[in-house]
């Protein structure tokens, strides 16, 4: 069914969990050729070179217990290395509006021009100037060594006006694939990635049912240009931080926050995510059509409080569990709605997760809208920059646990932090990977990994204050320079592994976590 019924409303949900709330008695309102990659990769050796060169690991010498020259002589150890599966895909991750520059016919361009929606009045402007010069952040991706690169496609640029597309915008676009496979990068593009055309947001939206036959009709124009560049497809970005960001909290336009609407927009997304995957495969019979799904490990504050602990299942079940079941089962579950949803069984051909932080869950009665709870962190939790969020490793293998149970190949789509000084990113990067490669040797089906990101882009809400890149961005100068974690990602690249020379060289600290004695 479409809407969502009187009786899942935030208190109800809450009864269901057993959680009784007092003191409410009103409803809350609404408020030119491409150079080969050898030559891409010697003219650009002195911006981006790996700091340490890989040696190969000497096979272990195996020897009997008497081999020992004399009692109580310690017989080395042979260090540890992590190896990923051969054809392992390593890339990283972009999004058209952070990164193209000049994007002025989308909902976000329009919102950034409003007081008070952007920290430090930031707008994105030039960003990284993709839509000029993709080719310059191409030939740095191909000197990490990445074999794929996750980029989106504009809808205002591609559809400026409805039903009118604009040619010379997809020509770009094809461009920017014959880039990336001159330079043996395989894309993985994204369809919608939180922007909307502004004619759109007009029209209501994804709040306007009607949005999914004009996605279904886009992403059809899309496919026919560029599928000869590519088959790997991503139809939408986190429809759970789409929903929540823009008509929850309302930090994402269209800046409302209202719990029903919220639900109704997630839904609508699943089902335009539903008609675009038919459209790809009615085109490209052998495409490979996913989702980027956001986890975010929501743990209960007080583990011994069962009020905590309902709170924090009921948060975790409507952001994390309640869109893959949908896609899975063909059912609506609580609180996004009831009901048949048969539309959305069996599209998936592979899952995104994009994975960041965690969050601890306190009941709070006070918080109708975000189900009873609030967020916190734990006093001795390390921080990220910017108050972005906890450092938690161990989200990531538990969030491959997670979309496991899907049955579907898992790619990571995304995963960073923001990192000025790059203090944290060596040890964020090694401590996730190494998650990811222990997930791996339990037979998860972890297929590649997306770092985000590239370079520094603009960070929506947050403006250009966080700061993601792999490599240094000075929007005003177009200035981009490697930081030590770029030469980091690109040894891991090269050995496809991550090797004791590798840990010593950036995070010596971790050698007792991941080698220990």
């Amino acid at each position: 069914m479409e809407e969502i019924g009187p009786e899942d409303t935030p208190l109800s949900l809450a009864a269901q969990e057993g959680i009784e709330i007092t003191g409410i008695k009103t409803p809350v309102k609404t408020v030119a050729s491409p150079p080969s990659t050898s030559v891409l990769k010697q003219a650009i050796a002195a911006e981006i070179e790996p700091l340490v060169q890989i040696q190969p690991v000497e096979p272990l010498q195996v020897g009997r217990p008497t081999d020992a020259a004399s009692p109580g002589e310690r017989i080395p150890t042979p260090q540890a290395t992590f190896h990923f599966p051969a054809g392992f895909k390593w890339g990283v991750a972009a999004a058209a509006h952070q990164v193209e520059g000049n994007n002025t016919g989308n909902d976000w361009w329009a919102w950034e021009q409003q007081e008070g929606h952007i920290k430090e009045r930031h707008k994105s402007g030039l960003a990284c100037n993709w839509w000029e010069n993709t080719e310059t952040d191409f030939s740095h991706a191909a000197a990490l060594g990445v074999n794929a690169l996750r980029l989106s496609v504009e809808w205002s640029r591609v559809e400026p006006r409805p039903g009118e597309f604009d040619d010379s915008a997809l020509e770009r676009y094809s461009h920017m694939l014959q880039e990336l496979r001159a330079r043996n990068i395989e894309p993985l593009v994204t369809l919608h990635h939180f922007t909307n055309p502004r004619w759109l947001a007009d029209q209501g939206g994804w709040e306007n049912p009607e949005t999914v036959a004009l996605f279904a009709r886009f992403t059809r124009r899309v496919v026919e240009r560029l599928g000869q560049h590519c088959d790997m497809w991503c139809t939408i970005n986190e429809p759970n931080v789409y929903g929540y960001m823009g008509y929850l909290e309302g930090d994402f336009p269209p800046g409302q926050s209202d719990f029903k609407t919220a639900m109704r927009v997630i839904r609508h997304l699943l089902l335009g995510h539903a008609a675009a995957y038919k459209e790809i495969h009615a085109i490209q019979p052998n495409a490979r059509v996913g989702l980027a799904h956001n986890v975010r490990i929501l743990d209960p504050a007080n583990p011994r409080s069962p009020l905590d602990r309902r709170v924090a299942r009921l948060a975790d079940r409507a952001y994390n569990q309640a869109p893959l079941t949908a896609l899975t089962t063909g059912r609506w579950m609580l609180p996004l709605g009831f009901g048949l949803a048969w539309k959305l069984r069996r599209t998936l051909d592979w899952i995104g997760l994009n994975y960041y932080t965690r969050d601890l869950v306190a009941f709070d009665s006070a918080q109708r809208q975000t189900l009873f709870s609030r967020r916190l962190h734990a006093d001795d939790a390390e921080l990220l920059d910017g108050g972005y969020g906890e450092f938690y490793p161990h989200g990531m293998f538990r969030s491959i646990q997670h979309l496991a149970r899907l049955n579907l190949p898992i790619y990571i789509t995304e995963n960073g932090l923001p990192d000025d000084d790059d203090d944290q990113r060596p040890r964020y990067l090694l401590t996730h990977l190494h998650q990811m490669w222990r997930a791996i040797q339990l037979c998860y089906p972890v297929m590649g990994y997306y770092h985000w990101t590239l370079t520094d882009n603009f960070e929506w809400a947050e403006g250009w204050t966080l700061r993601f890149g792999l490599i240094a961005l000075d929007a005003e100068t177009q200035t981009r320079t490697p930081r030590p974690s770029a030469a980091l990602y690109a040894n891991v690249i090269q050995a496809n592994a991550i090797t004791p020379q590798i840990i010593d060289a950036y995070a010596p600290k971790l050698r007792a976590e991941l080698l220990p004695a």
